[in-house]
């Protein structure tokens, strides 16, 4: 077979984008470098770099992409400031939920879009209006923040697993529970993993903001 001479194809940034969340999404972060991403869009990683400087370039622009296709609800008209905390952080939720790899860029704690930058602002803004400080209104946000994105990552990672179609060994365990030792754990044993998956995820952050913030003035 003849060898493939010339220059390599021209590509596009819409084409780099395209090939990095492809490679993300099937083998996660670690897996998207320079070199496996010229292979993915067929050229080679000295012309990627005409496009992107390098991966935590690569990066934003991943997440400057997804953050600019996900819409921004307007905050409830009217809304108390702990309804609106929780709107905001609802819908930070919901835009993270199909996208884990996100979670874990962003727990690096350097790496951000600007365009998602809103949700922080519209918890801030409201913790403050609220009764609390600037600065106590960040710790709001970032106590909101770690619960959302730990459990976002334990669902993802329990639904793997129960892809996998093979009995867990917290079944197993639960099968065999000691009653005289742990009698309501031992009652539940049958419904755990049932009980265990439901999203309750809006009874915990209504739980949370109903702590983190003053109570309502009389």
């Amino acid at each position: 077979m003849p060898t493939r001479t010339g220059r390599p194809p021209r590509i596009s940034k819409t084409d780099i984008l395209a090939a990095a969340h492809r490679v993300i999404g099937s083998e996660g972060t670690q897996a998207l470098t320079m070199r496996r991403l010229a292979r993915e869009v067929g050229t080679t990683p000295m012309a990627l770099y005409h496009h992107v400087r390098d991966k935590d370039e690569l990066l934003l622009m991943l997440l400057d992409d997804y953050a600019a296709g996900v819409p921004r609800p307007e905050p409830p008209a009217g809304a108390a400031p702990g309804e609106r905390v929780v709107a905001a952080a609802v819908a930070m939720r919901g835009a993270l939920m199909g996208v884990p790899w996100i979670i874990e860029v962003l727990r690096a704690d350097d790496l951000m879009s600007v365009r998602a930058l809103w949700y922080p602002e519209e918890i801030i803004d409201a913790s403050v209006l609220a009764g609390l400080t600037p600065e106590e209104a960040v710790d709001v946000y970032r106590i909101i923040w770690h619960y959302t994105a730990g459990e976002i990552t334990a669902r993802a990672a329990a639904a793997r697993r129960r892809e996998d179609d093979r009995p867990t060994h917290r079944s197993e365990v639960f099968e065999n529970l000691d009653a005289a030792r742990l009698p309501r754990l031992a009652a539940l044993g049958a419904q755990w993993e049932e009980l265990t998956a439901r999203d309750t995820y809006d009874k915990g952050i209504r739980a949370l903001v109903r702590g983190l913030l003053p109570p309502p003035a009389a």
